[in-house]
């Protein structure tokens, strides 16, 4: 079993920060990548941001300059640190690791809850 789970999330007004971070626990050979995606209401999920396997960072343009992606290895976190909020940043974020749970176990991804984060204007 692998479990994702994601806190940090709420109610800020624009301009307010908000870091998320979520732990990843269970049997776990490697984890190939880790990051961040969110959903608003009517609208795909779409990458935040995201550590590949190589260990480079991702940002969707939307969030590039104001929020900033960051990882704990001997603690199997992963923190976004969101400045600079607006009210388009409203959305469910989930987590997401793309894991490999045995050295003969292809790659899976696995996805937190889901933490609310709302922007007021």
């Amino acid at each position: 079993q692998v479990q994702l789970v994601e806190s940090g999330g709420g109610l800020v007004q624009a301009g307010g920060s908000l870091r998320l971070s979520c732990t990843a626990s269970g049997t776990i050979f490697s984890v190939n990548g880790m990051g961040w995606y969110r959903q608003a209401p009517g609208r795909q999920r779409e990458l935040v941001a995201a550590f590949t396997s190589g260990g480079s960072t991702d940002y969707a343009d939307s969030v590039k300059g104001r929020f900033t992606i960051a990882r704990d290895n001997a603690n199997g976190t992963v923190y976004l640190q969101m400045n600079s909020l607006k009210p388009e940043d409203t959305a469910v974020y989930y987590c997401n690791a793309r894991i490999v749970r045995s050295v003969v176990a292809p790659p899976y991804d696995y996805w937190g809850q889901g933490t609310q984060v709302t922007v007021s204007s």
